[in-house]
């Protein structure tokens, strides 16, 4: 065990379950450990670097802010944070924006709108909200409540209550619910990242949308893993021609900095009113001067583009030996593998690719501007592993 290896086991809480390696440096999807063994970054950091490490636009729109100013309270006005609305307002047609520091804490707030806004539209009793089995929505206790997936509750009882969990893909079951809880809104991940890779199908997903308009139910998209050009489309419910009330992100939007927003559409965009949330580091000018120059550059060719490679993964391994199924959309695909997805991880690791799990299959999540060549190398790696 090395020095470094020491230290975080004896200083940092014992929360991840590290592979011995230790990254030192890189540029764009190639990183180096401190041997210097190079690695091909299929992971971006679980879907944050989207334009890669070290991405030259992003470094200087932040080292630009890093010399005016770091931090500025809520209570005076940053430049960077106002652009930063405007851009996701105009790319989504929502109204406006909170920002926060996470997923998780876009979520919160996510929810507090919704509850809040039903409270005042349909009484106090209307605030529960319906998420599907299998979803994950993040690690705070009200979050953890929102997720469907038991295993992440059993540990930290009692949960934030007012949360119920249907199977994705079963109308009947949503309209069963409605009817007999009085529901504030209906929150879903269009692509369940932590669950598998699993899209939403299509009929449904309309059916859903339909469902919730004819009852005046709010409807949360949660953006954290599948937005920010992660699928192909700015945000995954583009997909699937959905109209949210609310949407969370964060992850890639920050390329690398701490930042969620939830996006409020015109017909909740005042629920919150002056002291109803707040958060100190929500909207930093450091974080929103390099979400700014990420989302500048999520335009029509770009998504395109990561389309195109999406396909071109899914050529390179569908039907290929040792390979089962591929799930997902765009640069967000999960792969079904005949060895355990962990054991691939592995292997890939040892020959200089960075992959991910989620669940039973291997994940990727590369960097939306992976070059072809390096994208293909990493592939081939993933698919001799696969078959041996």
């Amino acid at each position: 065990m090395t020095n470094l290896q020491q230290k975080d086991r004896q200083y940092i809480a014992s929360t991840y379950a590290r592979f011995p390696v230790e990254i030192a440096t890189g540029k764009g999807s190639e990183v180096y450990d401190t041997n210097g063994k190079r690695y091909i970054d299929m992971g971006s950091g679980i879907g944050v670097t989207s334009f890669g490490i070290a991405d030259d636009a992003w470094v200087a729109a932040v080292s630009a802010q890093l010399g005016r100013v770091q931090h500025m309270s809520n209570l005076y006005y940053t430049e960077p944070c106002a652009n930063l609305a405007e851009m996701l307002c105009e790319k989504t047609g929502m109204s406006k924006v909170f920002f926060s520091n996470s997923g998780a804490e876009a979520n919160e707030c996510a929810i507090k709108v919704a509850r809040k806004y039903a409270a005042e539209h349909k009484g106090a009793d209307c605030y529960t909200i319906v998420t599907l089995e299998n979803s994950f929505h993040g690690r705070t206790l009200t979050t953890l409540a929102a997720t469907g997936q038991d295993h992440y509750h059993e540990l930290f009882r009692p949960l934030t209550p007012g949360f119920v969990h249907v199977p994705a893909g079963d109308m009947d079951a949503l309209r069963a619910l409605c009817e007999s809880t009085k529901v504030a809104a209906v929150m879903i991940e269009c692509i369940r990242g932590e669950g598998g890779v699993l899209p939403l199908e299509a009929e449904y997903a309309k059916a859903l949308g339909e469902f919730v308009r004819e009852q005046d139910i709010l409807l949360i998209v949660d953006e954290v893993q599948t937005g920010n050009g992660r699928t192909g489309a700015m945000y995954a419910y583009m997909n699937f021609g959905l109209t949210p009330d609310i949407v969370s992100t964060a992850k890639g939007l920050g390329g690398g900095l701490p930042l969620g927003a939830t996006l409020l559409s015109a017909k909740v965009e005042n629920t919150l009113g002056f002291g109803d949330h707040g958060s100190t580091f929500g909207g930093n000018p450091i974080a929103c001067a390099g979400a700014c120059s990420v989302v500048s550059r999520i335009d029509d060719a770009l998504l395109a583009d990561v389309r195109r490679k999406g396909e071109l993964v899914r050529s390179m391994l569908q039907g290929a030996k040792g390979i089962e199924s591929i799930s997902g959309m765009g640069l967000m695909l999960g792969i079904k593998t005949e060895k355990p997805a962990g054991e691939v991880v592995r292997a890939c690791m040892a020959r200089g690719v960075l992959a991910l799990t989620a669940k039973d299959k291997v994940r990727l999540l590369p960097a939306l501007n992976i070059p072809d060549d390096i994208l293909a190398e990493a592939v081939s790696v993933i698919k001799e592993v696969c078959a041996q």
